[in-house]
């Protein structure tokens, strides 16, 4: 089992920015992709980016210019620097990893983009 701990959610101003760790532990084996999803209550969950074993990043139009994701294979840790952030960033951000064993979720952590 893979067990991933978020952190770093939490209320901002519009243009205000925050930065989410996701730290893996358990039987890991070989990470081959770490990235972060949102939800919003009622909608699907959406990939906000994602970072492979070999750095290729992937991210979703709405975050490009603005959300940065890095990794820290040393650590296990996935990173999400958001910056200029917008009300419509508000949701529920879900830290997942692909290893060998299969796709494991994060418990969410709440981002509220607020005045």
């Amino acid at each position: 089992q893979v067990q991933l701990v978020e952190s770093g959610g939490g209320l901002v101003q519009p243009g205000g920015s925050l930065r989410l760790s996701c730290k893996a532990s358990g039987s890991i084996g070989t990470i081959y992709a770490m990235g972060w999803y949102r939800q919003v209550s009622g909608q699907q969950r959406q990939l906000v980016a994602s970072i492979t074993s070999n750095n290729l990043i992937n991210l979703a139009d709405a975050v490009k210019g603005r959300f940065t994701i890095s990794r820290d294979s040393a650590k296990n840790t996935v990173y999400l620097q958001m910056d200029s952030l917008k009300p419509e960033d508000t949701a529920v951000y879900y830290c997942n990893t692909i290893v060998r064993s299969g796709n494991y979720w994060g418990q969410g952590t709440q981002v509220t983009v607020s005045s």
